[in-house]
């Protein structure tokens, strides 16, 4: 896979997973993934038939049709008997079930992803007339609370920068040694995260000829596989254009020699491995805030729609299908508008203070 794109190197890998699952799943699923393959991407593909293994073990067990059977001996006939109640009590099963000898819960973004899987399944076999109705239709979405949102503040995104930029007395020993190595590649990488909102999983994908410094942009491949320029500030610019100085200096691993940011092993950096990082840092800045690359994306929207009101642009730089997402995550208050509201209200009037105790 060297001449591949990391993209289709992705692709290809996340196809030849989906093979190996075919035999744990009905006979039926193999005609389902290739009939949805035109309008999905071979990430979408796998992860509907990890959800949908999940259901047909569920099915085992709870389905007095599949009593006895094992998963690929499910047949689209047990399939039609499924009832909407069949359904719901997935959902609820979905709360706290076992796997793998392991305890697992779902949060509602989860189980709300499962029925999506679910009903693609049954659409599809209802459109090819393999069961008579397709009930999951009728089944709403789990609603979703919202949650507080985490992102950094003005003077935290400061702090962050300058930790990763100079080091300091906050790291061990340790991670002092190695971030001389890696200094440049994580200014370089978070600056990124920050200034333009790119999700990790894009951020990884970039090659050193995605990088274009005579516009400040670089090329994307955004969910779906659509390729998209976004562009970056001159402040992102300078430490870029330093650390791809540093990174032409590396002779990188068979394959990793297009990767923009590289390993310590000269291999390109992965998405576990770019959470960790800034997990390494932001624990040391903001130690009560659980920040990961996808908070410092929030910290990006948050400040891009401060700064211009416009929710439709937010949405198109971030690549939000539907303008609804942007609007739930960054049009709420931020954190310094709670603080000024701490201080708008006084408890003893205009004095605001405490009178003194009498001995």
């Amino acid at each position: 896979m060297a001449d591949l794109s990391y993209h289709d190197a992705r692709d290809i890998r996340n196809a030849q997973l989906l093979r190996e699952m075919l035999p744990e799943l009905p006979p039926f699923c193999a005609e389902f993934f290739r009939g949805i393959t035109p309008e999905t991407t071979p990430l979408t593909r796998l992860n509907y038939a990890r959800d949908l293994l999940i259901f047909f073990d569920f099915l085992l067990g709870y389905k007095a049709c599949c009593a006895g059977k094992t998963v690929p001996e499910i047949t689209c006939d047990d399939m039609a008997q499924i009832t909407m109640t069949d359904i719901e009590t997935y959902l609820d099963y979905l709360t706290a079930y076992t796997r793998g000898g392991k305890m697992l819960h779902d949060d509602e973004a989860a189980k709300e992803r499962k029925l999506s899987s679910l009903r693609a399944l049954l659409r599809y076999l209802f459109k090819r007339e393999r069961i008579p109705s397709n009930v999951a239709a009728l089944v709403d979405l789990p609603k979703r609370h919202d949650r507080e949102i985490v992102r950094l503040e003005v003077d935290e995104v400061a702090k962050l920068l300058d930790l990763v930029d100079e080091g300091g007395k906050t790291l061990t020993p340790k991670q002092a040694e190695y971030h001389k190595k890696t200094r440049l590649r994580d200014l370089a990488l978070i600056s990124l995260l920050l200034g333009t909102g790119i999700r990790v999983s894009e951020c990884v994908g970039l090659d050193l000829n995605d990088v274009d410094f005579s516009v400040n942009g670089f090329l994307i491949t955004r969910k779906g596989g659509q390729r998209v320029v976004l562009y970056f500030p001159e402040e992102v610019a300078d430490v870029l254009r330093e650390y791809i100085d540093e990174r032409k200096t590396i002779q990188a691993q068979p394959g990793h020699e297009n990767a923009l940011f590289l390993s310590t092993q000269k291999r390109r950096m992965d998405v576990r491995s770019v959470q960790n990082l800034v997990k390494k840092y932001a624990s040391l800045v903001t130690p009560l805030k659980h920040i990961t690359p996808h908070k410092l994306r929030s910290t990006f929207g948050t400040n891009l729609y401060a700064e211009t009101g416009d929710i439709y642009l937010v949405a198109d730089v971030l690549g939000h299908a539907d303008v609804n997402t942007t609007r739930r995550h960054y049009a709420a208050q931020s954190d310094e508008n709670r603080r000024r509201a701490a201080h708008s209200v006084k408890l003893r009037g205009d004095g605001g203070s405490r009178p003194p105790k009498e001995d």
